[in-house]
């Protein structure tokens, strides 16, 4: 039976265009149809490296961005496979889910934990390349992990987990290249935190009428018709505190100059929000890949130091 796209996916998405017809359940079971969920889990451990590198005066390594993409396009495909296994049920009653490979009944659930083990020891044998410090920040991730896809079931900030989970590379991205932790990457760190609560609501509203007969919370749900405010709200506190950050680090005067576009590239995203438009709301969330290489882009220029200070301080 040939398999139609996803409804958050691209219809021309190379998965449903090039990969094996036998194939494709299990690549939509790590949501490689969607890659937008990988770079938003890789861009903060290569923004941790990128800090690191710029507070040295150094280019990131660019053998610890390599291992740090490997890594993070395995454990999205493991924590994908998880959070589908969990969710099968309540993904079966919602319709923008309804045709994911477990919840339609293509990939069973004993076969779905052999591709996530696999996934996942793939993604340790890249861990175990990275240092001592990285190694533990690593597997302390798991709890992270591992709790995530309860957290609709318990709170309705289940996007503030996810910003807790999804950021952890930048502590762990700074770690590897430095060997140890801090108050830089801490800030990067809480910047990402809420930059993920932010989009991740913007994801959450094309799911409002679902997620409600469903049962299921969100901060889309609980902020209603202030969900646009609350977004807005997010992202200063996330601009906020990744210029800290680069205050913090010492980073060049280049760094705020190319920073003002990231916090440019938010700000705009809740003044174009619509509620009853989830087309609309999923085109925004897919846009943070670009201000998650912006922001990059500002950490790499921070390495440059000019006698100028920032702004004059």
């Amino acid at each position: 039976m040939t398999t139609a796209p996803l409804p958050d996916a691209a219809p021309d998405n190379w998965v449903d265009r090039l990969a094996p017809e036998a194939l494709r359940p299990w690549l939509k079971l790590g949501r490689f149809d969607r890659p937008a969920g990988i770079w938003l889990l890789l861009l903060p451990g290569w923004q941790g490296i990128a800090l690191a590198a710029a507070m040295n005066g150094r280019w990131p390594d660019l053998r610890l961005m390599i291992a740090f993409a490997l890594g993070a396009a395995l454990m999205r495909a493991a924590g994908c496979a998880y959070n589908d296994i969990v969710d099968r049920d309540i993904d079966a009653k919602v319709a923008r889910t309804a045709g994911r490979p477990i919840a339609s009944g293509r990939i069973s659930v004993k076969q779905a934990w052999a591709f996530l083990a696999a996934c996942s020891l793939a993604a340790f044998l890249v861990l175990l390349t990275l240092g001592l410090v990285a190694i533990l920040l690593g597997i302390a991730s798991l709890a992270l992990v591992a709790a995530y896809p309860f957290m609709k079931r318990i709170t309705w900030w289940p996007q503030a987990w996810l910003g807790l989970t999804f950021n952890w590379g930048a502590l762990l991205g700074y770690a590897a290249a430095t060997a140890w932790l801090g108050w830089p990457a801490v800030l990067l760190y809480a910047g990402g935190v809420f930059w993920t609560l932010g989009y991740d609501t913007i994801y959450a509203v094309q799911d409002l009428e679902d997620d409600a007969l469903a049962g299921v919370k969100s901060s889309a749900r609980r902020l209603g018709r202030s969900a646009p405010t609350g977004v807005m709200v997010f992202y200063l506190i996330s601009i906020a505190l990744v210029f800290t950050a680069g205050l913090t680090a010492r980073l060049g005067p280049l760094f705020p100059l190319v920073a003002v576009l990231y916090a440019a590239h938010l700000i705009s995203q809740p003044l174009r929000l619509k509620l009853d438009d989830p087309q609309r709301a999923l085109k925004l969330f897919n846009s943070n890949r670009g201000a998650g290489l912006i922001l990059f882009a500002a950490l790499i220029a921070g390495l440059w130091r000019a006698p100028v200070a920032w702004f004059g301080f």
